[in-house]
């Protein structure tokens, strides 16, 4: 073989080989560009839906607003009827009926009765006992 060849072969063998090498990195770095482009597309996709919720949202809370807004006008008018017709009625309310007035003082409650406060209650010691009337004292048992 001659020198001059070798140069040759050796250039088509670097060609090739550079060819190669670039359409590997070539299919590599499509592959990343698709899958960003997977991701981009999955993105908006997830904004788009995000989007419609928030309008959804918003659509409800005015429809809520409303509601609420309808309800206590509703609320109102019931409370000037009921106080229309208490005047055409002459009703008066339960603190000016006689009789059903509420006593504010704070008077101490009594003991109840089975309470043993040593005025013979159910839990006192000589609950049940019939005092002697012979003044003799009540036999008591031996203390151990």
């Amino acid at each position: 073989m001659e020198y001059g060849n070798i140069n040759w072969i050796l250039a088509i063998a670097c060609l090739l080989a550079g060819s190669g090498l670039g359409a590997l990195g070539y299919h590599l770095a499509g592959s990343g560009a698709g899958h960003r482009q997977q991701l981009r597309q999955r993105l908006a996709e997830r904004e788009r839906e995000l989007g419609q919720l928030r309008d959804r949202l918003d659509d409800h809370f005015t429809e809520i607003g409303t509601l609420i807004g309808r309800l206590q006008h509703e609320s109102r008018a019931l409370e000037q009827r009921l106080a229309e017709d208490a005047a055409t009625f002459d009703v008066k309310g339960p603190s000016e009926r006689p009789g059903l007035a509420v006593e504010t003082e704070e008077a101490p409650l009594p003991t109840p009765r089975d309470y043993a406060d040593g005025r013979g209650g159910t839990l006192s010691e000589d609950f049940g006992l019939k005092p002697s009337n012979d003044g003799t004292a009540q036999p008591q048992p031996p203390r151990y």
